[in-house]
């Protein structure tokens, strides 16, 4: 049951992994009690699809008493224990509480270079997610240095073509692109493309996870013919791929060409995948998922920037002394990494 409740949710089908999930905890709550180890695997299971959909505050509480129970039970220094506190930092994150997900990431790094080394994968997957929240606040010569560490010791460890590794170099690519370094940026998402395409194949969804963030650094250059044909190619991918048009992924695919259409003064075609991605996002992740919110934030900006356009060119008005672009790619880039999109979540299930 749990396994079919994570494939669920790695397909994007939510509500379906929630209900599974919640099936799972009780009947093991009932058969093995609330502390046995398989009872906090299903909680921490729970909390995790809670915190796909958005529910963060149900998601925070549930990773709070999973690791509360695992701290008691395992003892603080214990693997599983450590994956709570690893998956409470990602929460926290997610809600904006930037300075107790740091530290949080901070402590569980600490814990896992003193028990398992600082090589071990799990410490450097907490030097990852350290990494990412640095981004959120914006301490993006932080979150460089520490993407750089987590890369050239996943290069060493795994290897060049591991997943990790590829996951590490397209993390990185973001930060570049976010501190307007976008020629190194483009560089490396196209690297990590190109060996995402030959380990893991064209149509896999880290793959078109790296085509979309190329995409998104060629919008951040105003290369915008080049933004819009890869964003286009991702987008059918991800529609004809096995997670399906209405996937998360997907919808950030038809969110970002919309904005890039808008920046182009298109606002036609704009219009229409913005309405399809909010419509899309309210039902699948909620009307309150932050997602959800920047999406119709950008669609009302976007109807604005059209009036303007209007009002601009009409024969009465010299001079509006209005700007008509939305806004540059690195501010939706900004936007999306603090949501999660377009970065890799390492938190272990």
């Amino acid at each position: 049951m749990s396994n079919l409740a994570r494939v669920l949710d790695c397909q994007g089908k939510y509500e379906e992994a929630e209900s599974m999930n919640r099936q799972a905890l009780a009947r093991r709550e009932k058969v093995l009690g609330p502390k046995h180890p398989d009872t906090l695997t299903s909680m921490n299971n729970l909390a995790l699809v809670l915190d796909s959909q958005g529910k963060y505050e149900e998601a925070e509480s549930m990773n709070k008493q999973a690791l509360a129970r695992r701290e008691k039970l395992l003892g603080p220094k214990h693997p599983s224990t450590l994956t709570s506190m690893s998956n409470l930092a990602g929460v926290l994150d997610r809600q904006g509480k930037y300075e107790e997900a740091e530290s949080m990431n901070k402590q569980t790094l600490a814990r896992r270079e003193k028990v398992l080394g600082p090589e071990h994968p799990d410490t450097l997957t907490s030097m990852g997610n350290l990494a990412l929240v640095l981004d959120s606040q914006g301490k993006y010569e932080e979150a460089e240095s520490m993407n750089r560490q987590t890369l050239a010791r996943r290069e060493k460890v795994l290897g060049p073509e591991h997943p990790d590794t590829l996951t590490s170099m397209g993390n990185l690519a973001g930060v570049l692109d976010r501190q307007g370094k976008y020629e190194e940026a483009e560089s490396m998402n196209k690297q990590t493309l190109a060996r995402r395409e030959m380990v893991l194949g064209p149509e896999h969804p880290d793959t078109l996870t790296s085509m979309n963030n190329l995409a998104g650094v060629r919008d951040s250059q105003s290369k915008y013919e080049k933004a819009e044909s890869m964003n286009r190619q991702t987008l059918a991918r991800r529609e004809k791929g096995l997670l399906g048009p209405e996937h998360p992924d997907a919808l950030t695919s038809v969110y970002c060409l919309a904005h890039l259409l808008a920046n182009r003064h298109r606002y036609h075609e704009s219009l229409v995948l913005y309405e399809r991605a909010c419509a899309a996002y309210r039902t699948v992740l909620g009307k309150n998922h932050p997602t959800t919110r920047a999406c119709r934030q950008h669609y009302s900006e976007m109807l604005a920037s059209q009036e303007q356009d209007r009002f601009a060119h009409s024969p009465k008005i010299i001079d509006s002394g209005v700007s008509m672009r939305i806004g540059r790619g690195s501010k939706l880039s900004r936007g999306l990494a603090k949501m999660g999109i377009g970065s890799s979540k390492f938190s272990l299930k």
